[in-house]
C-alpha cells in the first residue's frame, strides 16, 4: 500500500481533531478525501506529509513511518497546497530549477523541460510567477509538487478558482498523474471527485464514515429523491405530511425535492395528494443520487 493509516487520533488540547481513523490507499489509486470545514481533513493531510505528529496510532507512505522516518517520507510525497507557496518574483523556469536542486534531481534541466511540458506550462516558461494567472501559478505548484518524481501526490484543493477550460485541463492530468502515481485529492467540490477519483473516503467531525467508490455508495444509498413541480403554490408542512416523506425542500417557483426512504416510492402518494386537492402536478422525475446528497447525509450528523 502506498498510504497506511492505522488508529490515527490527534489531540489539540483536549479536543480531538481526529479519532482513531484507519484506511489504506493503493498504488496508482485516486482517491478523493472529502470532509466539512473542521471534519479533520487538513489535519489528516498533514500528517501525512510531517508537518505535524499524529498523538496515537501510525501513518505509513511507502513502508516509511511519518513520525519516525519523515525524511524518507517526504521523498515520496508531492504535496499541492491549497495555497501555492511560489516566489513571486522569480521566473517559472528559474523556480522550477531551484526547487529541483533542492531535491537533487538529476539532469535537472531535463526535468525541468519535461515538467513544463507536462503541465502546460511552455508560453509562461519565462514570465515571473507573480504575472502569472491563478491557473497557471496551480500549473507551477503542481510542477514544483511532482518534479522529483515521488509515488505519492497529495493535493488540497486543486481546482480552487479556475475557469471551465482550465479545470478540464487540470482534471485531465490528474488522471494522467494516477496512472502513475497516487492520488489523494482533498476538495470540496463534488463534481471534481466523480469525474477524476477511483475512490471516496469521507471523515466528519475526526472520524471516517464512508470508504468505498461512487457507485457503490450511490447503489447502497438509503435515501430516495423525488424532483416534482405543481401548478400551485404548495405548503411544506402539508407535503412533509404526506405518507412516506421524510423532507420537502423548496428548489424554486413551485418545484419541489422530496427525499423519501428508497424502499418507499412516494410518487403514488404525491399524485393522489395533488389528485384530491386539484393541483396538477406539471413535471415528477425520480433521480439517482449524486455524491452531494450523500455527502450531505453523513455529514449532517
Amino acid at each position: 500500500m502506498s498510504i497506511q493509516v492505522s488508529n490515527v487520533t490527534k489531540l489539540y488540547g483536549e479536543q480531538k481533531a481526529l479519532n482513531n481513523v484507519s484506511f489504506e490507499i493503493g498504488s496508482n489509486e485516486i482517491v478523493g478525501f472529502l470532509g466539512p470545514n473542521g471534519a479533520g481533513k487538513s489535519t489528516m493531510m498533514k500528517i501525512l506529509t510531517c508537518y505535524i505528529p499524529a498523538s496515537e496510532g501510525s501513518a505509513k507512505v511507502c513502508g516509511f513511518d511519518t513520525n519516525t522516518q519523515s525524511i524518507e517520507v517526504r521523498k515520496q510525497i508531492g504535496y499541492l497546497p491549497e495555497h501555492n507557496p511560489l516566489y513571486l518574483e522569480m521566473y517559472v523556469k528559474e523556480f522550477l530549477e531551484f526547487i529541483g536542486k533542492l531535491y537533487q534531481v538529476k539532469n535537472v534541466k531535463d526535468r525541468v523541460k519535461e515538467m513544463i511540458d507536462l503541465t502546460g506550462l511552455q508560453i509562461e516558461q519565462n514570465k515571473k510567477i507573480g504575472a502569472l494567472s491563478k491557473g497557471y501559478r496551480q500549473r507551477v505548484g503542481l510542477a514544483q509538487a511532482i518534479i522529483h518524481d515521488p509515488k505519492v501526490l497529495i493535493m488540497d484543493e486543486p481546482t480552487t478558482g479556475l475557469d471551465p477550460n482550465q479545470l478540464e485541463d487540470k482534471r485531465g492530468l490528474i488522471k494522467k498523474l494516477g496512472k502513475q502515481k497516487t492520488v489523494m485529492l482533498s476538495t470540496h467540490i463534488m463534481q471534481e471527485v466523480e469525474a477524476v477519483c477511483d475512490r471516496v473516503i469521507i471523515i466528519n467531525k475526526g472520524e471516517i464514515v464512508a470508504n468505498d467508490n461512487t457507485q457503490t455508495l450511490q447503489k447502497n444509498n438509503t435515501k430516495q429523491i423525488i424532483t416534482v413541480e405543481f401548478d400551485k403554490e404548495v405548503n411544506q408542512s402539508v407535503l412533509k405530511n404526506i405518507a412516506g416523506v421524510e423532507e420537502a425542500i423548496l428548489i424554486e417557483g413551485k418545484t419541489w425535492k422530496i427525499i423519501s426512504d428508497v424502499e418507499n416510492d412516494v410518487r403514488k402518494s404525491i399524485f393522489n395528494y395533488a389528485v384530491t386537492n386539484d393541483i396538477s402536478i406539471l413535471t415528477i422525475n425520480k433521480e439517482e443520487q449524486k455524491l452531494e446528497d450523500i455527502f450531505k447525509q453523513l455529514t449532517k450528523k
